[in-house]
């Protein structure tokens, strides 16, 4: 198997689930609506803010992969769309799981000698450091939207 299909492999686990770790984007949004989306608890980043930052750096490299510049940058990573309903909410969720889809598939499609050239500029660092960084970058605030979802919750139970 290729390094880039392994690579693949656990861009698809921690969004759509089956890795080591048992928790994945998509489960862990689930059964959030946008109400808990867009509620902010202790002054911590909202589930809709997190989401949109987790994607973000997703769909920018994936630019890069179809052949584009590298456009995005870190101080617009949390402004995500200013959502105002539950079909909103819902509609922003389903274009992410699509683009995760799209982009996993472009990775699948790299050669693993691209691995270790630069993504846009040597300022970025190699392919590999972004693709794995995209992943860690994945869990490391998923890990943050489920300790914000058990603190509405606990919240909720105590109204």
């Amino acid at each position: 198997m290729k390094f880039t299909q392994h690579i693949a492999n656990n861009l698809q686990k921690v969004y759509f689930g089956g890795n080591w770790t048992a928790s994945n984007l998509k489960d862990q949004l689930k059964d959030v609506d946008f109400q808990m989306a867009t509620y902010t608890i202790a002054g911590l980043n909202t589930i809709l803010s997190l989401t949109f930052h987790i994607h973000y750096y997703l769909k920018g490299t994936m630019d890069v992969l179809k052949g584009g510049d590298l456009t995005i940058r870190d101080q617009y990573s949390f402004d995500h769309p200013q959502l105002q309903n539950e079909e909103e909410w819902q509609a922003f969720l389903s274009n992410i799981w699509t683009e995760a889809k799209e982009f996993i598939v472009h990775i699948e499609a790299l050669e693993d000698e691209i691995l270790e050239t630069y993504l846009a500029e040597e300022k970025y660092g190699t392919y590999f450091r972004n693709l794995v960084g995209i992943i860690e970058h994945t869990h490391y605030h998923l890990g943050q939207i489920a300790i914000i979802k058990k603190m509405i919750k606990s919240r909720d139970k105590r109204s």
